[in-house]
């Protein structure tokens, strides 16, 4: 790991001249106590750096170094596999890696091209952490310990122990055959089956995984979109599912079916209201979908879910009612 991050740290230099220690620490993850022994280490190793005093000062090579250190390890390998989502590396525990990788890649350019690279990276950004309502997209949070050896076991084809908490359940060990890994919509999945049945295991909810020596029973060669495509449509069509008839206004449909398992049914009525039944996981599912859509939808059926909203939205009406200075109550 610091062999990489030494790396990482001349890669940066190079391409970016003079730097504070500051900057070096958030772009390398670590602290700047750090930094500054990995800048002694590359001192005593040989690598010109000196530091530059000052307000605008920091760490920089002599003009004219030159380095061969840009060949990309495993992970790094992996991570530009994968790097067509930035998120997707890391969900994968790729995070890092990537960005090492990258940064080896721009080094390996002609200098002509470096500066076109550096261009792109400053007009192109993919994937920013919040839209333009300053939501901020939260990716599932996966130790990369533990996401490490579960990749290790997908890639080796090793059987799997992990400790996993099912939604509503206490965690428990489950030993599994591992298939493959999916990301969808920044959260990360394990695809695997347990004693010959297929499961799917959401990586937020490993807390532990070790790799076991063995091998997994599982196919030489697997089409991953296709088993994630079945093991959706079962998702989708079973459990405690419930349908849901919405009447709903056309600006809206987008948001509804986001959300939503399927659709069963939609037509336009003479108003241009839509009329659609769709389904959901669960109760819980259905009534936080509908009451997301406000006075832009109204549940028909069934009535518990009609009941709810409704209550939800009597008690809103009544914590809010104007009976005197707001300041008084609570």
């Amino acid at each position: 790991m610091r062999a990489d991050r030494l790396v990482s740290l001349v890669l940066l230099l190079r391409q970016r001249g003079r730097l504070s220690a500051t900057t070096l620490a958030r772009e390398l993850e670590v602290s700047t106590r750090t930094v500054l022994r990995d800048i002694e280490a590359l001192s005593a190793a040989g690598v010109p750096v000196y530091a530059e005093r000052g307000r605008n000062g920091g760490f920089a090579l002599l003009p004219g170094f030159q380095t061969r250190l840009t060949g990309l390890n495993h992970d790094e390998a992996l991570a530009l596999l994968v790097a067509g989502s930035r998120r997707g590396a890391q969900v994968f525990g790729l995070g890092s890696a990537l960005a090492s990788a990258v940064l080896k890649v721009v080094d390996a350019l002609p200098e002509s091209h470096r500066d076109t690279a550096a261009g792109v990276a400053e007009r192109l950004l993919v994937d920013p952490e919040t839209d333009l309502l300053s939501r901020r997209v939260v990716a599932d949070e996966v130790p990369d310990a533990v996401v490490a050896r579960i990749r290790r076991a997908v890639l080796a084809g090793n059987r799997l122990r992990i400790r996993y908490a099912a939604a509503g359940g206490a965690p428990r060990w489950r030993t599994v055959d591992p298939i493959g890994l999916v990301t969808v919509r920044d959260q990360g999945y394990l695809l695997a089956t347990r004693d010959g049945a297929d499961r799917t295991y959401r990586l937020s909810r490993v807390s532990a995984a070790e790799e076991l020596p063995e091998p997994a029973r599982r196919p030489e060669r697997v089409d991953l979109d296709r088993a994630w495509r079945e093991r959706s449509t079962r998702f989708r069509t079973g459990g405690d599912q419930v349908a849901v008839l919405v009447r709903l206004d056309p600006a809206r449909r987008e948001d509804l079916v986001g959300t939503a398992l399927a659709v069963l049914s939609e037509h336009v009525e003479a108003d241009g209201q839509l009329r659609m039944e769709v389904t959901f996981q669960d109760r819980r599912h259905a009534q936080w979908a509908l009451w997301q859509l406000a006075v832009q939808a109204e549940a028909l059926e069934p009535r518990w879910l009609r009941t709810y909203l409704h209550d939800r939205a009597a008690a809103i009406v009544a914590r809010y009612a104007v009976t005197g200075d707001p300041a008084a109550s609570g």
